[in-house]
């Protein structure tokens, strides 16, 4: 018995605020088991100040939360300042999730993606 696989469809993420154009703004697209560790949907696009677009194709309906990171210097992790909890290069959330004393919960970030082609948008924020 053949079984058919689930329809995937493009996510588009607008991420605005970025500070420069230095490095590349990185997008994890995250099930709630993934969230705040490594995702296994992602993408990045150089960084330009403003507003940029990063495209992740094939990503099948469910619940989801992006973080994105503004990676200025290229060495694809966030660097934190001094005693290691606030972030030095720009960071951000689906649905603007806010940062309180810590990252949001999944619950806060989470958008529903169907079988349709769907964008979403938030700003990067830094510290």
């Amino acid at each position: 018995m053949f079984v058919t696989p689930p329809p995937t469809t493009t996510v588009e993420i607008v991420v605005q605020n970025v500070r420069n154009a230095h490095g590349h703004v990185h997008v994890d697209l995250c099930q709630q088991s993934e969230f705040l560790k490594d995702c296994s949907l992602s993408g990045s696009v150089p960084a330009q100040a403003g507003t940029v677009i990063v495209r992740i194709a094939n990503v099948p309906p469910g619940h989801y939360a992006a973080q994105a990171f503004h990676d200025e210097n290229d060495n694809h992790k966030v660097d934190y300042k001094l005693f290691g909890s606030i972030p030095k290069e720009g960071v951000g959330f689906s649905n603007d999730a806010k940062i309180k004393f810590g990252p949001p919960k999944f619950q806060e970030a989470a958008f529903a993606h169907g079988a349709a082609r769907q964008q979403i948008s938030f700003s990067l924020r830094y510290f």
